[in-house]
Formats: C-alpha cells, sequence, structure tokens
C-alpha cells in the first residue's frame, strides 16, 4: 500500500503561516520533508476561494519537484468540470518532466462550484463537462495529434497536443465523492479510483466500491488495473491525546465554517471522538492509533493500494506537520503489513 499526504493549502491564520507567500513556501518544505521520510505520494488539491492558496496545483507541485527525488506529484482532485483538458494534460506533462517522470492526476467535479462562474461556465452543465472533458483527457493521454469533437468544447482536427510526459502513459485516477454513477464510469473506463472519504462509516463505501470492481470486470479491464485509493482526514502524533489537542481546532474552524455554508450540523467534541473510533472517518491518533485505522481502511473496502491524510486543515504549526510527516514516514508506512 502507498501511503502519501494531501493539501488544499488552506491559508487559515495559524502559528506559522500569516501570509500566502510564508504559507506555500512552507508546504513545499513539507513536501520536500515527505520524500525525505520515504512517504510515496504528496497531492495538491484545487479550488478556487479565498481561504484555499491551491487554485495552481500543477505550479505548486512543479516547486516541489526540483527538490524532490522519490515521491510521487499528483492533483488532488484537478477540477476536470472548470479546466481546458488540454491545458490541464500540458501542465502535468510538463511536470512529469520536471520530476523525471513522477506527475500523476487526480480529476474530478470538485465539491465546490466557484469555478464555473469564474471561467464562464453553466453550472447546469457541471456532469456533461466532466465526462466530455475526461474523454478529451484520455484521448490526449493516448494519442500526440488529436481529432476530436464535443458540444462544449471547439473541435481538435489533428493538432499535436506538447510536450509529451516523460511517462508513457500519465496516470490518471478518478476522485469521487459518493454518486454511484461515478464509480461505474471509473470501473468502465479501467481507471484508478481515489475515494474522498470526510465523513460517516467507511464501511458505507463497501457497495460503491464493489459497483466500481463489477464495471470494471464487466468491461473486460483486469483487477490489477482497478486500483482503489482512499482521501481520509487524519493527523499523527506522539500520543493519541496529544494528536486530539493539535488537530481538533483547526477541524472544528474548517468544518465549522463549511457546516454553516452548507447547512451540516455543528461540528461537537462528541461527533469528533466517535468519528476516531471504530470504522470512523478519521484518522487522528498515536502512531499506533493511526497505523490500526488504515488496516480498518483496507479491510472495509476490500484491499486498497493507495491512502493519503489531509493534515493541514489549519491552526497546527508547520513545525509540527513537519514531525506529523516523520512519524508517518518512518513509524506508520514501514510497519503497515499490507502489500500488494
Amino acid at each position: 500500500m502507498q501511503i502519501g499526504i494531501d493539501s488544499f493549502a488552506a491559508g487559515f491564520e495559524h502559528a506559522d503561516a500569516t501570509d500566502p507567500s510564508t504559507s506555500l513556501r512552507l508546504l513545499v518544505d513539507r513536501i520536500v520533508r515527505a520524500d525525505e521520510v520515504g512517504l510515496d505520494v504528496f497531492g495538491i488539491g484545487e479550488h478556487h476561494r479565498r481561504e484555499f492558496y491551491d487554485s495552481a496545483p500543477a505550479v505548486i507541485l512543479a516547486a516541489a519537484a526540483t527538490r524532490t527525488e522519490r515521491i510521487r506529484l499528483t492533483s488532488a482532485v484537478t477540477v476536470l468540470s472548470a479546466v481546458d483538458p488540454v491545458r490541464a494534460f500540458q501542465q502535468f506533462a510538463t511536470l512529469d518532466l520536471l520530476s523525471a517522470g513522477r506527475a500523476e492526476m487526480v480529476v474530478g467535479r470538485g465539491s465546490f462550484t466557484e469555478a464555473f462562474p469564474l471561467f464562464g461556465l453553466d453550472l447546469w452543465h457541471y456532469d456533461e463537462l466532466y465526462a466530455e472533458n475526461l474523454g478529451l483527457l484520455l484521448a490526449i493521454r493516448e494519442q500526440e495529434h488529436v481529432e476530436w469533437s464535443g458540444k462544449h468544447r471547439a473541435a481538435l482536427t489533428g493538432q499535436g497536443v506538447y510536450p509529451r510526459p516523460l511517462q508513457e502513459r500519465l496516470p490518471i485516477w478518478v476522485g469521487v465523492g459518493g454518486t454511484p454513477a461515478s464509480f461505474v464510469r471509473a470501473g468502465l473506463l479501467g481507471l484508478p479510483l481515489m475515494v474522498a472519504i470526510i465523513g460517516g462509516d467507511v464501511r458505507r463505501f463497501r457497495p460503491l466500491v464493489d459497483l466500481y470492481r463489477e464495471a470494471g470486470a464487466s468491461a473486460g479491464h483486469a483487477p490489477e488495473a482497478l486500483q482503489v485509493g482512499v482521501h481520509a482526514l487524519g493527523y499523527v502524533a506522539e500520543s493519541d491525546e496529544l494528536a486530539v489537542a493539535e488537530f481538533y481546532p483547526g477541524y472544528e474552524q474548517f468544518f465549522g465554517a463549511a457546516g454553516r455554508e452548507r447547512g451540516w450540523s455543528p461540528v461537537t467534541p462528541r461527533m469528533f471522538e466517535a468519528q476516531r473510533g471504530g470504522y470512523g472517518s478519521l484518522l487522528v491518533g498515536g502512531p499506533t492509533m493511526v497505523a490500526d485505522g488504515i488496516r480498518r481502511f483496507d479491510e472495509a473496502l476490500g484491499g486498497i493500494t493507495r491512502l493519503t491524510l489531509q493534515m493541514d486543515v489549519g491552526l497546527v504549526a508547520h513545525s509540527r506537520l513537519l514531525a506529523a510527516i516523520d512519524l508517518l514516514g518512518r513509524e506508520i508506512r514501514p510497519h503497515l503489513s499490507i502489500d500488494r
């Protein structure tokens, strides 16, 4: 199993990042540390809101590419409904060249809507844009000269798309939430799946993952092609108690704000603790608790090949995030008895 980290480059005020420039430079430092301690992958999200600095994830990853050697660098996710697939491919192909073949993309529809009016797109075409853009992105990956036509973009009539990546086929994962059709679509296309689990019981996603695997098998894709990854919220410290004390304030602020915007129930310590136990979605604790939680995720979903933690939801100091990365890479990853 690959273990890694995702970040949305959150710009909430905390101890070390009082301005966007500092925040982004410290984020790159954390990617470098993740590489040094042997983590497998680091992902940067994409948002177009005041509280995030990740509107151009390929640029952040490119800054990290020149300072790292082994770690894979990916989006988490590219909002494909609202981006031109030609430009998205060019950006990540360039990242692949800079990183000597370590770039990946996780593509999805996104969970916020700001990108649509920002780029002059109709939100009513949300899923139609995504399906069409995904088809074009995959065509570009397979062919240097592309002939393609669709409803929402000018046709391509054999133009070349450059640069080409160093990898023969740039890895493209499909990022999903809880929509069954999204799981089926990824399976039919034979693309690896990245499931965002940020609340509830992890086991509720098993029927959806089974749908993905069944759709992939029915389309003739080999089982090894149907990889399942998980994006989860989590944090690791030297003890369970310290992890909760350091992570909860930022979690409450982050999801309290999102809840007020979306009409969710208020965040409470009791709800937080419920999500840390059993098959809850939060991987927050000391190394043993987090490692056991990762094993439960693997068991609940019938086997996963990648798990990435989002740890910097705000208020945790940079020095403590570096310590958490150290623990994840040196104490947790080597001792997970899960190999596929």
